[in-house]
């Protein structure tokens, strides 16, 4: 089996977890301690990973560190890394995603900000540059924040074109551009937004988390405020595929890395009481792109259970031939799967509240 490695973000510090193999896991930390840490980014673009930290220090404020050796040292830039522009009239508040973009760009890595906005790298996430186009679209002074801001959320990449770019946003739906950040349209028919006069818009959707099938990258997943959706169309259109979960409200969607068709989501009983649905402990797994929903139990907590788990906080690796799945949440409890989500053990307890987790095969 792989070395795997699992970064672990939490509201006091990140914490990483490393499997040599089939052995056990190990893990430590914490680095940033007292650190929020919502985003965090593995590079394997180089011959080397990087880990890539978005970590929010309530004394100094938020910034991005990175790593080429694992978490035994970080650096972080003389200057900061992501900084509005002063003719914006905006400040940082917060780093919500790092994504490296993947095969079709090696080296760039996107980043995700409260203000909502779009940062781009071309330096391994070094230094930023603000992604004017979708900072300046025209529907942005309709957007509005949500209950945890307004902030673009999630980047999704195409493996095949480095121009083709999705990004969330909270609470203005999904856009897309295919100019590589030139143009933005707004990319969200079929996905209803029910706590709105129209329940239709164009833009305006909350959307939660957005997943790319391994095997189609046109083909995306998508948890909403409520609803779950899939899209065939990198984004054109939505499909509602919430249909045999015990509820559609939740946070976080992930896809399996090397599995078409398969997406796995966390269901929460509802934006007015968010524990998990039906207050048990369950991962649901779709193997046909929505058509079904399996619950996986098999190891994790039976009894009455109310660990949340946040946008991010939801992930695969592609190790093979099953993958890694893992989930954390605000009981500061870790799990894990290594067989797609059939069986599950518990990696870590008493954590403070988990913001998100990451994995990747590193060896």
């Amino acid at each position: 089996m792989s070395d795997v490695l699992l970064a672990v973000g939490t509201r006091k510090g990140l914490f990483l977890g490393r499997r040599r193999g089939g052995g056990e896991w190990e893990f430590d930390g914490p680095h940033f301690n007292a650190q929020a840490v919502y985003a965090v980014g593995i590079d394997r673009s180089a011959s080397s990973p990087r880990l890539l930290v978005g970590g929010d220090s309530a004394h100094w404020g938020p910034s991005v560190f990175h790593s080429d050796d694992l978490g035994a040292t970080w650096t972080e830039p003389e200057k900061p890394s992501v900084k509005f522009p002063k003719d914006t009239g905006a400040s940082l508040e917060r780093v919500w995603q790092l994504h490296p973009a993947g095969p079709a760009a090696p080296g760039v890595v996107y980043a995700g900000t409260e203000p909502a906005a779009l940062y781009r790298s071309e330096d391994r996430g070094e230094t930023f540059t603000l992604v004017r186009p979708l900072w300046e679209h025209p529907t942005r002074s309709q957007w509005q924040p949500g209950g945890g801001g307004e902030a673009v959320h999630t980047v999704v990449t195409d493996p095949r074109d480095a121009d083709a770019v999705t990004v969330a946003v909270s609470t203005a739906g999904v856009f897309r551009t295919k100019d590589g950040g030139t143009s933005w349209a707004p990319s969200n028919k079929g996905v209803s937004a029910v706590f709105l006069p129209d329940p239709d818009p164009e833009f305006g959707q909350c959307v939660h988390k957005v997943a790319q099938d391994s095997a189609d990258p046109d083909r995306l997943y998508l948890q909403n405020h409520w609803g779950v959706f899939r899209s065939d169309d990198a984004g054109a259109n939505w499909t509602d595929i919430g249909e045999g979960l015990p509820s559609t409200f939740g946070f976080a969607v992930a896809a399996h890395p090397h599995r078409g068709d398969t997406a796995y989501v966390f269901p929460i009983t509802a934006d007015s009481d968010r524990v998990p649905a039906d207050r048990r402990c369950r991962v649901y797994r779709t193997s046909d792109a929505g058509k079904s929903w399996e619950p996986l139990t098999a190891g994790l907590p039976q009894e009455e259970h109310y660990g949340t788990v946040l946008r991010d906080g939801l992930c695969t690796d592609d190790a093979g031939p099953a993958a890694g799945v893992y989930f954390g949440n605000r009981n500061g409890e870790v799990f894990a799967s290594a067989d797609d989500g059939d069986s599950w053990q518990q990696l870590a307890s008493h954590l403070p509240d988990v913001l998100c987790v990451r994995a990747a095969v590193i060896g």
